[in-house]
């Protein structure tokens, strides 16, 4: 059973606003024609099962969603791929949700993870006249 709310007429969008990709993805959310749910990482905290239903969306394993090479990251666990449980990485993510990877768009039933913010432009729909809202 799914904890979180799709619709076909709204957008999720899960960023951390703290990062130059979340912002500048969040920024683009807005400019759809569709409604906007956004979930800001740094100030909302997400729980493990809402983590774990956005990394199967995304046909991705929970460790995916990570930033592994973040400079904070590496700081903090080293360079070397951490073999860790899923319970961890989770962990990782509820604690330290700068640790995300990329933002996280859910569009209906359709789980996206943009990796630059341009790359949302190709999911914006044009209104009626043809142009990009």
């Amino acid at each position: 059973m799914s904890v979180i709310s799709k619709n076909n007429r709204k957008l999720t969008i899960y960023y951390h606003s703290g990062t130059s990709l979340g912002k500048q993805t969040y920024a683009y959310t807005k400019s759809s024609n569709k409604s906007l749910h956004a979930v800001d990482i740094s100030k909302t905290k997400v729980t493990g099962t809402q983590w774990v239903e956005l990394a199967e969306g995304l046909n991705k394993q929970v460790s995916d969603l990570v930033q592994n090479g973040h400079p904070d990251f590496i700081k903090k666990y080293g360079k070397e791929v951490l073999e860790m449980s899923q319970h961890d990485w989770l962990k990782i993510l509820e604690n330290a949700p700068e640790f995300l990877k990329y933002p996280i768009i859910i569009d209906g039933k359709d789980y996206l993870q943009i990796h630059s913010a341009a790359e949302f432009k190709k999911y914006i729909k044009p209104d009626s006249k043809g142009l990009e809202k």
